[in-house]
Order: structure tokens, then sequence, then C-alpha cells
């Protein structure tokens, strides 16, 4: 039986159509292939800052300050102390947020570690002038997953430096938070040493995906020409 020929005008067409599948396909793997890059270079720098010398904490920080580790000295402000909630590798409880009044003249908002529930109002509160060594993080303003924070109510949801800050009468406060680094102690509260640093990285996998339909479409193209170049050889 003998493979029906197929108008100029369907041949035009379907040769567009693949040209630009095969061009989409192709450009959104490279994208994926630079995004890789970008990625692998943000670990790589961050991972840097997380295992480098500490420096002093500033009282402004910027994206690129994020995972810095800092150095801060000061006395608690533990009554303006705010409960986040929290979900860690220990369960659900609540994230301790302290004021630090700095040696340096400015406040700024120290992630002390995880309670459970059944501590948020025992856990330890050190008096006097402490020193503390953490991660500088960027503030998590409006809320978590679904749930807004709520300043009137006392309910936070994200830890947000400058609604925190606002509700607690702090000025100057830094426009950061730290999370503090572990313990000595195991059975210490609240837990610190909790920050988890990983970034998704499927950017390989989505590359050789959109290149993957790139050569799928070619080959679909290819295949459909080479039945029209058969069909027209046999006539």
């Amino acid at each position: 039986m003998k493979a029906k020929r197929r108008s100029a005008g369907f041949l035009i067409g379907l040769t567009l159509i693949a040209a630009m599948l095969v061009a989409g396909f192709g450009a959104l793997g490279v994208w994926q292939v630079h995004r890789l890059a970008w990625k692998r270079d943000l670990i790589a720098r961050v991972d840097a800052r997380v295992h480098a010398a500490p420096v002093a904490a500033p009282a402004m920080a910027s994206a690129a300050d994020e995972y810095r580790r800092v150095a801060v000295q000061g006395h608690f402000l533990h009554d303006r102390a705010a409960l986040v909630q929290a979900s860690t590798v220990r369960g659900s409880g609540y994230w301790v947020m302290t004021p630090l009044m700095t040696d340096r003249g400015f406040a700024v908002i120290v992630n002390r570690g995880f309670v459970p529930p059944e501590a948020k109002a025992s856990y330890e509160q050190p008096r006097g002038r402490v020193a503390l060594t953490g991660l500088l993080r960027l503030s998590e303003p409006g809320g978590g997953f679904l749930r807004a924070n709520d300043p009137g109510a006392d309910r936070w949801y994200s830890r947000d430096v400058a609604a925190i800050a606002a509700k607690r009468g702090l000025r100057p406060v830094a426009n950061y938070f730290i999370d503090a680094q572990a313990s000595p102690s195991p059975y210490a509260l609240p837990v610190g040493g909790l920050t988890v640093v990983r970034f998704p990285n499927s950017h390989l996998s989505y590359a050789i995906t959109w290149f993957a339909l790139a050569i799928m479409s070619a080959g679909a193209y290819i295949f459909v020409m080479r039945q029209e170049l058969t069909a027209r050889g046999a006539e």
C-alpha cells in the first residue's frame, strides 16, 4: 500500500513547528546549564561563608551576607523574646527569638534555637554579658505557608525581623537575625545549631530533559521527512 503523499503546505508547517520546538527545547536546556553553574557557584560561596572564621556582626546586612558566620557580644533582652512556630528534625515546637543589645549600641534578634511546646516557658535565660557565634540569616517577612504572622495576637509563623522588632519596640535594630550555634551541652534548651543549609539543585536533570525533548523533536521530524521522501520515490 502506497504511503500518502503530504502537501507542500503541510511539510512547510511541520518544518517550522519542528524548528521552533528544537530551538525552544534547546534554549531551555542551555538556560538550565547556566542555572546549574550559578547554583554550584552559590553553593560553593555559601559553604565558604559557613566555614569561614566569624566576623563582627554588622549593623545592617545584604543578601551577600546570608549564612556568613558572625560573632557578637552584648546582653539578652529576655522580656522581649518572641516564640516562632517551627518544624525541625526534633519535631514541632518553637524558635526562641531573643533580642540581644550589642555592645555597639544596636539590637540584633538571635534565634537561640528550638524548644518543644512543653518547654516554651522553662528554657534557659542567661543573664549578664554574653558572647555568641552564629550564622547571619535574612528576615522572613509575612509568615509561613498559608499562615500570616499576627503581631496583635503575638502569633508568629516566620522569623520576620521587622515585625518582631516593631512589636517589641526595638530601635535601632539590625535587619537580620542570627542563628546561634549549638550549645556544648546536648541537653541545653533552646537547642541551637539546627540551621539547614541546603539548596535544591535539579538543574542538571532539567537540562537533560530539555535536550532530550529537542532530540526527540528533531528525530520525529526526520522520521516524517524520510517517509515523505520514500513515498515520493515510489511514485
